[in-house]
This record gives C-alpha cells, sequence and structure tokens, in this order.
C-alpha cells in the first residue's frame, strides 16, 4: 500500500502538483513546457499553478472566459496521466495544441489540422480499451475549433489524424544508423490512400479517454513539414495556440446557449452570432 505522498487519486495530483482550484474547466495540452508561454501571451492575464516533471499548468481568462493550460511532454503515457489528473479535479474539456506532420500533398507548412478523430497507432489506448474502438474528437470541440479558425481568418484542414509512440521508426522516419522498422517504406502512402491528414503523438488517447470517461476533446495542430514534399518549418504555433484560446471562449458561449436552450447538446439550430 502506498503512502500520502505517492496517492495519484490525494487532492494534489501526484504527478501535476494541481488541485481542484489551480485548473479551469476546459484545459489545453501542449506536449512542449515551452510552449506554454506562447499559449497564454493570447490571454488576458495568467498565474502559473504548477510545474512538476514535463507538467507545466497555469490558470487564467480570455474575454471572461476561465481557461487553463498543462503541458504534456511528448507522447501518449505522458498525456493520459495529464487526462487521468485533471479530470480528477474537475476539469471536463481537453483540447490539444501542437505540432504534426502533413500527410497530404495539398497541405501548407504553418496551416492548421484539426482532428476529428484518430488512428490509435499509439499503445497508451490499448491498456484503456479494446482496439477496434474508435478514437474521436467531440463534435463541438471541432465546431468551436472550426469556428475559431473561420474568425481568425488561418488556413486549416480537417480529418483524421494518425497517433504514433515512435516520432522516427513508428512514422516511417529511418532510425539511428538509417534503421528502418518492418513496413515505414509503406506507411506514408498507406495512410496517404486512407485520407489521413497528419501524424503526431497524442491525440488518440487524448481522444479515447475524453471517450471513455464521458469529456470532450479536440486537437489543434500546426504543420511543421509535409511527408510528400518534404518542406520543414517550424511554424504555426501561435495559430494554433490563438485558435484554442479562441475556441475555448466560443465553447463557453455554446454552453451558455444550450443552458438557455434547454438542449443537451450543440446543434445546427442554435446560433453562436455576435
Amino acid at each position: 500500500m502506498t503512502g500520502d505522498s505517492e496517492d495519484p487519486n490525494a487532492d494534489v495530483q501526484y504527478h501535476l502538483e494541481v488541485s481542484e482550484a489551480d485548473v479551469a474547466d476546459t484545459v489545453l495540452l501542449p506536449g512542449n513546457p515551452e510552449r506554454l508561454e506562447k499559449i497564454v501571451d493570447h490571454w488576458d492575464d495568467h498565474e502559473i499553478r504548477a510545474h512538476h516533471r514535463e507538467y507545466r499548468t497555469a490558470t487564467g481568462s480570455y474575454e471572461g472566459t476561465p481557461i487553463s493550460v498543462t503541458s504534456t511532454g511528448i507522447g501518449s503515457p505522458s498525456a493520459a496521466i495529464a487526462v487521468e489528473e485533471l479530470a480528477r479535479v474537475g476539469s471536463e474539456t481537453f483540447i490539444r495544441v501542437g505540432s504534426c506532420g502533413a500527410l497530404q500533398e495539398d497541405m501548407d507548412v504553418g496551416d492548421l489540422v484539426i482532428s476529428t478523430g484518430g488512428v490509435r497507432q499509439e499503445g497508451t489506448s490499448d491498456e484503456y480499451v479494446r482496439e477496434d474502438y474508435p478514437a474521436t474528437a467531440d463534435y463541438e470541440v471541432v465546431a468551436a475549433l472550426v469556428a475559431a479558425a473561420e474568425r481568425l481568418g488561418y488556413d486549416y484542414h480537417t480529418g483524421i489524424t494518425m497517433s504514433a509512440d515512435s516520432f522516427y521508426a513508428g512514422q516511417g522516419r529511418p532510425g539511428y544508423d538509417e534503421f528502418e522498422a518492418a513496413g515505414a517504406d509503406e506507411l506514408v502512402d498507406q495512410l496517404v490512400e486512407a485520407n489521413v491528414k497528419n501524424i503526431e503523438m497524442e491525440a488518440s488517447a487524448i481522444f479515447t479517454l475524453a471517450n471513455i470517461y464521458g469529456l470532450r476533446a479536440g486537437a489543434v495542430c500546426s504543420v511543421y513539414a509535409n511527408r510528400q514534399t518534404g518542406e520543414f518549418r517550424t511554424e504555426g504555433e501561435s495559430r494554433a495556440a490563438e485558435t484554442a484560446t479562441l475556441a475555448t471562449h466560443l465553447l463557453a458561449k455554446m454552453d451558455e446557449i444550450k443552458h438557455e436552450a434547454g438542449a443537451e447538446r450543440w446543434h445546427p439550430g442554435l446560433s453562436l452570432s455576435e
């Protein structure tokens, strides 16, 4: 039996070191802890609430809407820990804000990809549920992200994302000393043929856990590379952060309108007009 300091169900969460008072209902989930500062630049105010291991958490507001951000580090295992512990302290909506490699030739570096679902190439979600369980983004979160990208005038794409557990071999790249994993030479072509839009490393696990727990999740990623054209630039990071921030505000408005209309879910009959 573990001691209280190691109890993952304690009021202050073991890995994130946050409590219920530290986080808002909606949390943005970048991988890189350094991305936190770029995200909060779009907010009206913020306060750092915790920093432990790869997990940095800040909470503030945007246009009167409470909002939090927690970095997750690289990969689905640590992202799943973040979702688990944030859910335990009351957060209900999660938006991954990241970078990705685009798969379709018409996707430019700097564009945004708003995920509607995920190919579960990562292994973390397999620890939770059978492999044929779908990893789907919440349609309200997708709608809010699309509305935000439209209002901001950013180029975006929607569709299926593949989440991998490896940046190199698992994404069809050569490993050390030109090592190639089995099937690596066919992976990208197969994904392109299936109209998968992009590759990253966390979205499908976040979607799966959110669906299991009855929570909402989505993802918006900046295209850093196009795997067909070979183009690579670290561009568009701020666009993803701004889009996710505005989407959080729009989700809050959607929830308010739903409540006033007595509707359980957002639908086209409800208006988000200013």
